[in-house]
């Protein structure tokens, strides 16, 4: 196998990301260019099981965008994945259809377990796993992953469809949201994740490792403040400081849409469902007494790649 480029596009709940790398003969890659773009899929249907029409139309510009992207790097092959969003939608095939039929390209929809596993294969490749147990959690707009694992794998993994898009769209939180508003979301995850506090039993966690979106925009805001030298761009993951990152918590449950757009490190598209993402973050570190937190900026596309090239070996 001598040099192959492949482009992986990841196709979120509200993002659609883009990861170009370059194959090397032993089995190692290299990237090449990472991308994404908000799609926002979700956006006023995803309570009603529905990709809306307009939400068709900006998917396929998206895709476009992508694609003009790819052109330029000699691209041997593109894999596309779909998750919740598409999942979960009645006219999800409908989008898979239309994406084929208008560019060519062939979307697979993976399971929520799947989806796990890959977010999985994506963290070990950057995060030091030893014989604990650790809580690793990709927020994203439609679903949520949970996996337990230590260097020998993963002992437990779950995937939730209750991810920031469907919270906002269920809850339609005040800006800022009110307190009663957050007590409610909590309740709600409570109930949600029984089977989550179970496993967390079972296999005890101290550590939470954060991958994707949501997290990168927290770990974002919270560099921005207090390591501002720092170039995140430069890390695979970064430590965050249970206290400071209560800090930044409460800067966002505080602030309104307006002063969350000013705030140095946020995307301008996560600025409505930061404030959801941080809620579950902080209910996750008091309901199972997580110790650390950590964010990793390796997920499901850079554990596509792996998995790509293992088949190809």
């Amino acid at each position: 196998m001598e040099h192959n480029r492949i482009a992986i596009i990841d196709l979120g709940t509200n993002t659609f990301n883009l990861l170009i790398t370059e194959i090397n003969p032993t089995g190692t890659y290299r990237i090449l260019l990472e991308s994404k773009i908000p799609a926002k899929l979700g956006k006023g249907g995803i309570h009603k099981s529905t990709i809306t029409p307009e939400a068709i139309e900006r998917g396929i510009e998206a895709l476009k965008s992508h694609l003009i992207t790819i052109s330029e790097f000699q691209v041997e092959s593109i894999f596309c994945f779909a998750t919740s969003a598409i999942r979960c939608a009645d006219n999800g095939q409908l989008f898979v259809k239309k994406v084929k039929d208008e560019l060519g390209l062939t979307i697979r929809i993976i399971q929520g377990d799947e989806e796990a596993q890959t977010i999985f294969d994506g963290v070990k490749q950057v995060f030091p796993l030893d014989e604990d147990y650790v809580l690793i959690m990709d927020i994203g707009g439609g679903s949520i992953e949970f996996i337990i694992a230590n260097r020998f794998g993963v002992a437990w993994k779950k995937s939730y469809e209750i991810g920031v898009a469907r919270l906002l769209e269920q809850f339609t939180p005040s800006d800022p949201i009110t307190e009663n508003e957050i007590k409610a979301i909590q309740k709600h995850l409570k109930k949600s994740l029984e089977t989550l506090c179970e496993a967390a039993k079972q296999f005890p966690v101290k550590k939470l490792v954060g991958s994707s979106g949501s997290f990168d925009t927290l770990a974002a805001l919270l560099a921005k403040k207090f390591y501002p030298l720092l170039d995140m761009s430069k890390l695979t993951s970064l430590f965050l400081e249970n206290k400071r990152l209560m800090i930044v918590h409460k800067e966002l449950m505080t602030s309104d849409s307006d002063q969350r757009k000013v705030m140095p490190g946020m995307e301008p598209h996560r600025v409505d469902s930061i404030v959801p993402a941080s809620i579950i973050v902080k209910f996750i570190i008091e309901e199972l007494k997580i110790k650390e937190v950590w964010q990793c900026s390796f997920a499901l596309k850079e554990g596509a790649v792996l998995q790509i090239i293992s088949s190809q070996l």
